[in-house]
């Protein structure tokens, strides 16, 4: 049996004892919502669409996963879901974890240098609007070094929007600061 009925109050749901429990399960219970009432606030996922999706009895779809991210205010499963099950973004997008502000800024300001050092062979190697062969490992090595800084630049964002989701920053902020610094860029022009 995967429920077992929590007799803690009348509002209590059931709660699941389930031992292999998917991403989005995980979510819903960690915002501390019965999928009737996650069905309620989401208004556009159903509480038997939760329940198939949670069992993986279906996918879900994109517009699903976006509902569930900001209801439970899991950013990050949006990434998860492109990652790992939409057939586009499994080929093309990398999931990422959720790190501390510190790690991702040692790791960005570590990704930065290295892609400095890289910069001027970078150049020698792409002036001629080729890559000869022997060239490509060296033009290889650098393309990843790039891919592991955008990875970095994408969990710095993800960072972001998790502190957004849960109240720590302001998104009318940094709406401001980003309305200011377009400006500010608009004049200089």
């Amino acid at each position: 049996m995967d429920n077992a009925v929590n007799r803690g109050g009348s509002d209590m749901g059931k709660k699941s004892v389930k031992e292999n429990k998917n991403i989005y399960q995980e979510a819903r219970e960690a915002a501390d919502l019965t999928r009737a009432k996650a069905a309620e606030v989401m208004d556009c996922v159903s509480e038997s669409r939760i329940e198939k999706i949670e069992s993986e009895k279906i996918l879900p779809q994109p517009e699903d996963v976006v509902a569930m991210a900001a209801a439970y205010k899991v950013p990050s499963l949006t990434n998860h879901y492109c990652a790992k099950e939409c057939p586009i973004g499994k080929s093309t997008v990398q999931e990422l974890k959720l790190g501390s502000l510190e790690s991702i800024i040692l790791e960005l300001l570590s990704g930065i240098n290295t892609v400095s050092r890289s910069r001027d062979r970078l150049i020698d190697i792409t002036k001629d609007g080729r890559i000869d062969s022997y060239e490509l490992p060296e033009f290889t090595k650098m393309q990843n070094e790039l891919g592991s800084l955008s990875n970095t630049i994408n969990s710095l964002n993800l960072w972001v929007n998790d502190m957004v989701a849960k109240g720590i920053i302001s998104k009318e902020t940094i709406d401001l600061c980003q309305k200011a610094i377009k400006e500010r860029q608009e004049v200089s022009l």
